[in-house]
């Protein structure tokens, strides 16, 4: 089965900036929605971006202006680019290759902002 491991997290100061890296062990074109969440202590998980091949990006609004999600298709790679963070952004980030009633995961990556 193919899988995702995620990469680049780690400890950063506020305001400071982060890219995580998701890589397939294989190409997965036919799971066209590639996205990210995030799961902070305590809280539910949430979706941070999204992007569905040759089509529309989406962000959580509390990421807006200060992430980006780009694919590198050569690389089977997707990022989140991180910047400003803020201790808000603490959580374990996980990548997903998805199509309607499938998906495949990543293990998660820990990424602490601090103050």
């Amino acid at each position: 089965q193919a899988q995702l491991v995620e990469s680049g997290g780690g400890l950063v100061q506020a305001g400071g900036s982060l890219r995580l890296s998701c890589t397939s062990s294989e190409n997965m074109f036919e799971l066209n929605v590639r996205a990210w969440y995030r799961q902070a202590p305590g809280k539910q998980r949430e979706l941070v971006a999204s992007v569905i091949i040759g089509g529309h990006i989406n962000y959580a609004e509390s990421v807006k202006d200060r992430f980006t999600i780009s694919r590198d298709n050569v690389k089977n790679t997707v990022y989140l680019q991180m910047n400003s963070l803020n201790p808000e952004d603490t959580a374990v980030y996980s990548c997903t290759a998805a199509r309607p009633g499938y998906a495949v995961w990543g293990q998660g990556i820990q990424v602490i902002v601090s103050s």
